[in-house]
């Protein structure tokens, strides 16, 4: 099991929706990314990112409060890992029209899809539109490595037919509300992000920093795959480095070039992770909990979840509680 594919099994990305949307040149919309958008469908939702894919044209997008600007095409996928606003249009200097102010009900759905449709009649681009639901804790390697706007090259090859294919089956998902539709979208959410950072980790260039380039190295990649393999076990720094044949301080100082913290921070960070997955999921007890997080005691525990979370375990638990009735 490598590093991405452990955090990917644990994040469980909790819902999914597909929107199809057209937009016809000149045109410019403004977008709002947010837990409180999505409220209604995702109640228990703790993080979500959206993401529009372009099945036709092209157009030019970026940050609402400025920043690069870069040009989509057909066949690119524009991910938004963290809350905010953007920019998309044919010309960004346009006054944007709001997004809530070009979303209408689809008629040929039995579900609550909307539609997306703006612009001044000339060429057409069409994208497929959406955002999923995932652990934030749990996705705190990843959301921490990709910037806050992400474009993964899709193209027309073969290669990419499953996921264009995953792409129009969201859709018919959406729109059809057909019994186990959440569990389906859920499902294709789940391989559409696997696939989209697998080919974001390979359009990285060579001597970069983060989480994602840790993985992406063949020693550093192991040690993250040990540590997220058996986050239980009593590591230390020496047995993790003769593990992936490295001494003691090339393993230390790697590690936290690439990663940006020690492998000892990494594993309690990710520990603690579990563990408030734990709580909010599981009916066991803070001491049991504790324990299987590497502490001797619940207070020790209580002290770096605190830390790490901003509130002590029990007021997470009844949090999770709360939002789930």
């Amino acid at each position: 099991m490598d590093a991405l594919s452990d955090v990917l099994k644990s994040v469980h990305l909790e819902g999914a929706v597909y929107v199809n949307a057209e937009f016809t040149a000149p045109w410019c919309i403004r977008g709002e990314l947010g837990l409180s958008s999505v409220r209604e469908r995702l109640a228990n939702a703790e993080h979500v990112a959206f993401f529009h894919f372009l099945t036709e044209g092209d157009c030019k997008v970026r940050l609402a409060e400025g920043g690069e600007v870069l040009d989509a095409v057909a066949g690119d996928l524009i991910l938004f890992p963290q809350e905010g606003k953007h920019l998309l249009g044919t010309d960004l200097q346009l006054a944007p029209m709001e997004r809530s102010a070009v979303v209408t009900p689809d008629p040929g759905s039995d579900s609550e899809l909307y539609l997306m449709s703006h612009g001044g009649g000339g060429a057409p681009t069409r994208f497929v539109c959406g955002y999923l639901a995932c652990n934030r804790s749990l996705f705190r390697p990843l959301l921490e490595a990709l910037p806050r706007m992400v474009r993964i090259r899709v193209g027309d090859g073969p290669a990419s037919t499953l996921l264009r294919e995953l792409f129009h089956a969201g859709v018919r998902e959406s729109s059809a509300a057909r019994p186990g539709a959440g569990s389906m979208l859920a499902k294709l959410a789940e391989l559409l992000f696997v696939e989209a950072m697998r080919r974001y980790m390979e359009s990285l260039p060579p001597g970069g920093t983060g989480w994602l380039a840790g993985v992406r190295d063949s020693q550093i990649g192991r040690a993250l795959a040990l540590l997220h393999g058996d986050p239980g076990k009593d590591w230390s720094v020496d047995e993790l480095a003769r593990s992936v044949a490295l001494s003691r301080s090339a393993l230390a100082e790697r590690f936290s070039e690439l990663v940006g913290e020690s492998p000892m921070q990494y594993l309690t960070r990710w520990r603690l992770a579990l563990a408030a997955q734990a709580l909010r999921s599981g009916a066991d007890g803070l001491a049991r909990v504790a324990e299987r997080s590497g502490y001797v005691s619940e207070a020790a525990f209580s002290r770096a979840f605190k830390r790490e979370f901003g509130m002590p375990p029990a007021t997470w638990r009844r949090q999770g509680l709360t939002r789930a009735a």
